[in-house]
């Protein structure tokens, strides 16, 4: 525990010091990976010449295309016999991103899942129920071995099966619990049907990630749940979770610095922008061996936070992260991200936390529909309510996206629930656009 708290403490100086250690040495480990030489010698890099960390910026970027071109082991900088484990994300060509670890590696990842975890106030005196999906899924494995070196006990439950998720949240007095945050609403619901109070329950905090949400979500978890509700981040790119987390005052993410080291970039140029600017986050592996990631693109949007934070800890922070790159929806030439949406609908008295988003081609124009789920009060009442909030959620939209919606209001439960990442956003017109132009 002390030195989980002595790492995120380190003064600026020495952790500069460690970072550009690690970066010279990451460097020449990834001089040894073919993709990082080809990259090397078309920007004319010498990498004995990598002084530190501020010659990070002129070092090229690598892309989630890099991971796909090089499938499945293209990547790793140390021969098979020395990788321990893989996990893999799903991808859209039908082969997923594949990431390799050495036994270092996970000793590494279980460490920075305990910071975690102990940014939560969680110690060994826990109890940790780990409702991540177990598998090549880098979020249930992550948080489990995190929460045994932080010396808690954990029960490795993985995802689904609500029931038995809230029978051991009594039998077990779990005190921390790690899911996505449309699942820990799932279970509040499942709760309210079972008669199981949350508030009588020792649960103290939860950590949600996984999935993008936002503060008006959170409100509505702590709400529900009586729990203080953590924003955790972590790709499996990188390591998986474990990356950055909240502290219990919940302003900012703190990067764990002395292995992950953050930049935020303009997503176009790929300039670097000053500190407190919005942008893309990248990062930098500084000690993984596997897979030497440099300047990895996110292609998250957010921005970082240098002031320090009351808890002590002298991490840079990370925003919430606000949207990505790649899940900005253009509907007739307006930017819309899926957060604004969400933000909206909870702010709306009569609404459930439940929704879809679906963008289809109406003639000439595209148009946006926002399916909602309402409160079953509201649902079961005349239909001149219903039409008054219809009515506001439309006006609110407008009002925030700068143009018009199809709202549709559709009764409790309908909108299919997800165990694992929740499904906001059905875009049918690519499905036109690949179906089209045969005959």
């Amino acid at each position: 525990m002390l030195l989980f708290r002595e790492l995120d403490a380190m003064p600026r100086e020495a952790l500069r010091a460690l970072q550009s250690q690690r970066l010279r040495e990451q460097v020449k480990r990834a001089a040894a990976v073919p993709l990082y030489r080809e990259k090397f010698a078309a920007a004319g890099i010498d990498p004995g010449a990598v002084r530190g960390i501020e010659d990070l910026a002129h070092l090229p970027f690598t892309v989630k295309d890099d991971f796909r071109d090089a499938y499945p082991f293209g990547l790793f900088a140390r021969p098979l016999r020395e990788i321990v484990r893989v996990h893999a994300s799903s991808g859209t060509t039908g082969k997923p991103t594949v990431v390799g670890y050495t036994r270092a590696d996970i000793q590494t990842w279980a460490q920075v899942c305990a910071r975690t975890l102990n940014c939560g106030g969680g110690t060994p005196d826990d109890v940790v129920q780990v409702a991540y999906g177990y598998g090549l899924f880098t979020g249930g494995l992550g948080m489990h071995y995190g929460g045994e070196e932080l010396g808690a006990m954990v029960v490795p439950m993985s995802g689904g099966n609500s029931k038995k998720q809230l029978m051991l949240l009594q039998d077990f007095g779990v005190t921390l619990l790690c899911c996505t945050p449309s699942y820990s609403l799932l279970l509040a619901e499942v709760a309210e049907e079972e008669g199981v109070d949350f508030g009588a329950l020792p649960l103290r905090v939860g950590f949600f990630g996984a999935e993008p949400w936002t503060e008006a979500m959170r409100q509505e978890i702590e709400v529900r749940l009586g729990i203080k509700a953590l924003d955790i981040y972590g790709l499996s790119e990188v390591t998986g979770p474990g990356v950055a987390s909240e502290c219990l005052e919940q302003h900012g993410l703190h990067i764990f610095e002395d292995h992950f080291y953050p930049e935020i970039i303009d997503p176009v140029t790929g300039a670097v922008l000053p500190p407190g600017q919005e942008g893309e986050l990248v990062f930098t592996c500084l000690s993984k061996e596997a897979i030497p990631l440099l300047r990895y693109r996110t292609r998250d949007i957010t921005a970082l936070i240098e002031e320090p934070c009351a808890c002590g800890r002298t991490s840079v922070r990370m925003r919430r992260v606000s949207g990505r790159t790649d899940d900005m929806l253009i509907i007739r030439g307006i930017n819309v991200f899926p957060s604004q949406i969400e933000s909206v609908l909870l702010k709306v008295e009569g609404t459930e936390p439940h929704y879809l988003i679906v963008v289809d081609k109406g003639g000439a124009l595209d148009e946006l529909e926002i399916r909602v789920e309402v409160s079953p009060e509201i649902f079961s009442d005349e239909v001149k309510q219903l039409e008054g909030l219809r009515r506001r959620i439309d006006e609110e939209m407008r009002a925030v996206l700068g143009l018009s919606a199809r709202i549709t209001l559709v009764e409790p439960k309908s909108i299919e629930r997800s165990l694992g990442k929740a499904v906001r956003v059905v875009d049918a017109r690519s499905f036109q656009a690949s179906a089209g132009g045969g005959a």
